[in-house]
């Protein structure tokens, strides 16, 4: 087993990796910033989660703080780092860009050091679809980079960049289709939406409600990750990136129908235009990822389903 440090441990995947690995009986540690990019207590909540099933300590850290992160490193000494730590979020990202240009590209630039510094030489990083908007759906790993229409996209391009070019031996990048699941960030349409119908609010459909998505359950995000650290421990040399989809398109409305029946409750709908920093449709081919192993198992309903019965445990909802 190794040891593997986590950044952004107590975000939505990060949480859910964390749980995983330590099952599998990897030594993880792992640092958050708990921004407030969205309720800083959800994020706690996860991190007291983890201490108290996992008996992780979350450390607090910022990966803008360099000579910290250097430290850090110089302290734990991981064999593996999976940086899942970012600013997300393609709506916001128009309005507060310098916030996804320090945290995304400056923050990632801090960690190649700290990884140069202590001689790390194995790490999993985050991308995300979005870096292929524009290009023929289904999207391959294979193609030439679309144009990201959000600072979020193209600070993740950025991203995939900076590991190509670094000095780190084996770096692979994780494009990621739309991960939902229990514990999942509130400004995800399945949380929001899941929020607005329980108290009777509107729900924003953009583009008039023809949106499509590849809906990833974060169960399988997990799996894709953990194939991917058994890949990489045996690797001493690699630069790749992968997707890692349900590989199945869903139109937004389907979507919200899985919500409102499962919740028993209909949707007072609010069809709006278009937002400018979204594509209308994702897909992703997950070929490459599936010769190393991999299998998306959980049907949009399914997933939906253990999302609400999380959601309404932790607000107590009947």
């Amino acid at each position: 087993m190794s040891r593997i440090a986590i950044t952004g441990i107590a975000g939505f995947i990060g949480f859910h990796l964390t749980n995983k690995l330590v099952d599998e009986g990897h030594d993880v540690v792992g640092f958050d910033s708990f921004n407030d990019y969205y309720d800083p207590k959800l994020k706690q909540a996860r991190a007291e989660e983890l201490n108290m099933t996992d008996g992780i300590e979350v450390d607090q850290l910022d990966l803008k703080n360099k000579d910290k992160l250097i430290e850090w490193f110089g302290e734990k000494k991981p064999e593996i780092v999976i940086h899942l730590a970012a600013y997300a979020g393609v709506r916001n990202s128009l309005d507060f860009p310098d916030d996804y240009i320090q945290n995304n590209i400056v923050g990632t630039h801090n960690l190649i050091e700290a990884c140069n510094e202590h001689g790390v030489e194995k790490v999993i990083y985050a991308s995300t679809s979005c870096v292929m908007a524009g290009n023929e759906l289904p999207w391959k790993e294979d193609e030439k980079v679309g144009y990201p229409l959000n600072p979020y996209g193209y600070s993740k391009l950025c991203n995939e960049s900076q590991f190509m070019a670094s000095d780190i031996p084996a770096a692979i990048g994780l494009r990621f289709f739309t991960v939902y699941g229990p514990w999942g960030r509130p400004d995800m349409a399945l949380f929001d939406f899941t929020n607005k119908i329980i108290k009777n609010e509107p729900i924003d459909l953009f583009n008039n409600g023809d949106m499509i998505r590849d809906f990833t359950y974060v169960d399988d995000i997990v799996n894709g990750i953990n194939i991917i650290i058994d890949y990489i421990k045996s690797s001493m040399v690699v630069k790749d990136i992968y997707n890692i989809g349900n590989g199945r398109q869903v139109p937004l409305m389907e979507f919200v129908e899985n919500i409102e029946f499962q919740l028993q409750r209909k949707a007072i709908k609010n069809f709006v235009p278009k937002h400018p920093a979204d594509t209308q449709a994702t897909w992703s081919d997950t070929s490459k990822l599936q010769a190393l192993g991999y299998k998306s198992e959980t049907p949009i309903e399914v997933g939906v389903a253990k999302f609400i019965e999380w959601y309404k445990r932790y607000y107590n909802v009947n």
